[in-house]
């Protein structure tokens, strides 16, 4: 991993901007300079009042297309914004042109009209395009038949009603435009009722409700335009427009509020909505006006037959509205439970954020589109330590306030989601690795800050996997990627990040593939123990010695242990691999006791990983290979790391059982960790072994970091007596340096490379201690 792939973030997290905020109140702020203009207004040139028009629109357009550009937000939701903001870019160049022609004028003008029909068409495009419920034929037949009822009542008042008002200095062309805008704007009205009282609606209701204001605005204006005075055809001339882009803009904030509420499933509108009496209402406008010119134009007989003909109509509708009723109630509170079960399926129950079915999908989704993306895959280092030690209560409020911080320092852009355990994900929509990974460092920063869970303060680190799609990458293959950058983040000392690289994935499948083969190699008897001797650096002698794993490939020939070591740690194949060489050095010791007798050494060293002493029957197999091999506890050390040390109340409870057995721990590379000396109070420790880092350069006398570390735990194991053994030493100076400070005992290819059992039994016989240390 190059070292950028390795760097820690520590910078400080911003939370992102409210939602929707400015251009809300870049609309508001147009609507409150034209009432201003309203007020102060003695004459003279009108333009100054038609400058709020485009403003509105402007704030409008950016409103809608916030949303409509979310990752975040469903496919359909982000259509159904992006087609209203092309709706804001028609009404707004119709605004411009009503702000270039400024005038008091009746009626409404082909340059504003058509303009205005085409965000109508937008409008209307939207809602149809927009999945609230399955529609069967008879569905469709319902809504146009409510679409045409409206559109015909409308036209006919227009027509008779409206158009008869209008002066004679009103042209027609400008009624026509007036009165074709009002007409479509009743049809745009239907069809926003419908899908505001739809309890499937993807979008938010109230939303829909507020949008409903502008085709209101937009029949209120044709129908003053038409037939309004001077002064109320000036209100809505220049009112009517920044009306209509604050009420878009308002809508998008009030959607964008609803899509960051943390768990709020959906919930379904009422059915009784004054939108469904919109075609009754048509009805009975039109009969009225059927009522009205029979009135002027039949005799009487003729006006009893008509009036009763309208008056059985309304009575059949009204009957069929209340039948209606109940199964409508029904209905909607099947459908609320659909909603809510949608909610659930698709969100985590713990968190609130997307799960990851709705991750993937909405992942998916992006790529199928040939759109950029980026995952970042957090997993929370040593979370099961939290379970362990302080239950699975506390551990669901640590997950979740682990996912607030993750959704509040994300942009409003991104999808945070919790994957499953202590996994979650961001997927951001970007392909460049600079922001990526800029995003991590934010996370990373935000995660440091101590958690406050109850009565308790705790930390949180997360290693972080950053992957950027690629030309053809699927949703599965990102993920991938990204965890396997999130491994080797914690591979290379946690609280990290680490972006993907294609050399990654060859790793990983040599990995998996070593890891079969290791696995049959156990079965084969591939493996082989050396034996690398521990000397008494006063006398030169033999201590004792260090069983060493070494792997004899019928193909790749003799595979390095920090090859496959690694891998049967990451598969779990280091607890058969780990029995095998504990058994095997045991009877090899046996045997040597066997045949030297007192020339043998006593005591043999044998490296025990954390998964080991996780198992529950460990301190048994420790003790069976024993008898079997008829050693006693004192012959064996096993050598446990710091961080094996560390790893919970399982393993310090087998320690412990070990220690009461009799059996000796050394504590390998002593110096690396961070809790060096707490442990040695906490824990049985009876040998420390000095890590081979503090033996390089010990003789340079540069480092004096180096010797300070060598010095103190030397006097440190003398103090608490125990065994104190340097590890690599490689020089003849090393050895008498260390001597000088101490040590008695050490190891190193100086004094012996690891050894096949048959040579390490004639070194053994020559040189070996009549009585052991270590």
């Amino acid at each position: 991993m190059s070292p950028a792939d390795k760097r820690v973030g520590r910078r400080r997290a911003v939370r992102p901007a409210r939602p929707g905020v400015l251009p809300l109140a870049l609309a508001l702020l147009a609507v409150a300079w034209v009432l201003g203009w309203l007020v102060t207004h003695r004459g003279g040139t009108v333009m100054p009042g038609y400058a709020g028009g485009p403003v509105a629109m402007v704030a409008a357009f950016l409103a809608c297309r916030r949303i409509g550009s979310m990752i975040v937000v469903p496919r359909p939701i982000r259509g159904f914004w992006r087609l209203f903001s092309h709706a804001a870019i028609c009404l707004g160049i119709g605004s411009v042109g009503a702000f270039a022609f400024a005038n008091n004028d009746p009626g409404l003008s082909p340059y504003m009209a058509v303009p205005t029909m085409l965000g109508v068409v937008m409008v209307v495009l939207a809602f149809v395009r927009l999945p609230v419920e399955h529609r069967s034929v008879l569905r469709w037949a319902q809504l146009m038949l409510d679409g045409a009822t409206v559109a015909v009542a409308g036209a006919l008042i227009y027509w008779y009603v409206v158009l008869d008002l209008a002066t004679a200095a009103t042209s027609t062309l400008t009624q026509n435009g007036a009165a074709v805008t009002g007409v479509g704007s009743l049809i745009a009205l239907v069809v926003i009722g419908r899908a505001a009282m739809s309890p499937a609606s993807a979008v938010d209701s109230v939303s829909l409700r507020i949008l409903t204001v502008a085709p209101l605005v937009a029949v209120a204006t044709t129908v003053l335009l038409i037939a309004g005075g001077d002064t109320g055809r000036l209100i809505i001339s220049v009112l009517g427009v920044p009306l209509v882009g604050a009420a878009m803009a308002l809508a998008a904030y009030r959607q964008e509020l609803v899509l960051r509420r943390p768990a709020a499933s959906p919930a379904a509108p009422s059915a009784r909505s004054i939108y469904n009496a919109l075609p009754l209402v048509a009805v009975i406008a039109t009969a009225a006006l059927v009522i009205t010119v029979s009135a002027r134009q039949l005799g009487w007989h003729q006006r009893v037959v008509i009036i009763g003909a309208v008056l059985i109509a309304a009575f059949v509708v009204a009957r069929q509205l209340l039948g209606l009723r109940a199964n409508a109630r029904m209905l909607a509170g099947i459908r609320r439970q659909q909603a809510e079960l949608e909610h659930l399926a698709m969100h985590d129950p713990l968190t609130g954020l997307a799960n990851r079915a709705r991750f993937g999908a909405v992942l998916a989704e992006r790529l199928d589109a040939h759109r950029s993306a980026s995952v970042l895959l957090v997993d929370i280092d040593d979370f099961k330590m939290v379970n362990d030690t302080m239950g699975h209560a506390i551990g669901d409020q640590l997950l979740f306030e682990v996912a607030q911080r993750l959704r509040h320092h994300s942009a409003v852009s991104h999808l945070p989601a919790r994957l499953g355990g202590d996994e979650f994900a961001v997927l951001i929509d970007v392909d460049e690795p600079a922001v990526a990974e800029e995003a991590a460092a934010r996370i990373l920063a935000a995660l440091a800050v101590p958690f406050r869970v109850g009565e308790h303060q705790l930390l949180a680190h997360a290693s972080i996997g950053v992957a950027l799609a690629g030309p053809g990458d699927n949703a599965d293959e990102v993920l991938r990627n990204a965890d396997i950058a999130m491994y080797a983040a914690k591979a290379s000392g946690k609280a990290s990040w680490a972006r993907f690289e294609p050399r990654m994935h060859s790793e990983v499948v040599n990995h998996a593939r070593l890891g079969s083969e290791l696995h049959n190699a156990i079965i084969r008897h591939e493996l082989e123990l050396a034996y690398q001797p521990v000397f008494d650096l006063v006398t030169g002698l033999m201590s004792g010695a260090e069983a060493l794993v070494r792997w004899r490939h019928p193909v790749r020939g003799l595979v390095s242990p920090a090859d496959f070591i690694p891998v049967a740690e990451r598969s779990g194949l280091i607890v058969p691999l780990g029995a095998w060489v504990l058994r095997e050095a045991c009877e090899q010791l046996a045997k040597w006791h066997a045949e030297y007798g007192a020339a043998a050494i006593r005591s043999i060293n044998v490296n025990v990983a954390a998964r080991q002493l996780r198992e529950s029957g460990f301190v048994d197999e420790v003790a069976a290979v024993l008898s079997d091999t008829g050693l006693i506890p004192a012959n064996l050390v096993l050598e446990v790391t710091e961080s094996s040390v560390l790893d919970g109340r399982q393993v310090r409870e087998t320690l412990q059982a070990l220690h009461e057995l009799g059996v000796r721990l050394a504590l390998d590379d002593f110096g690396t960790g961070q809790s060096s000396l707490s442990l040695l109070r906490a824990f049985p420790v009876d040998v420390l072994k000095l890590d081979k880092s503090f033996v390089d350069g010990i003789c340079d006398g540069e480092d004096r970091g180096r010797l300070a570390v060598a010095a103190a735990v030397a006097q440190l194991a003398e103090y608490l007596d125990l065994y104190a053994v340097a590890e690599g030493i490689e020089t003849a100076a090393q050895a008498e340096r260390l001597r000088e400070m101490g040590y008695r005992l050490g190891q190193g290819y100086f004094m012996a490379r690891p050894l096949p059992p048959v040579e390490m039994a004639e070194l053994m016989i020559r040189t070996v201690l009549p009585v052991t240390a270590a």
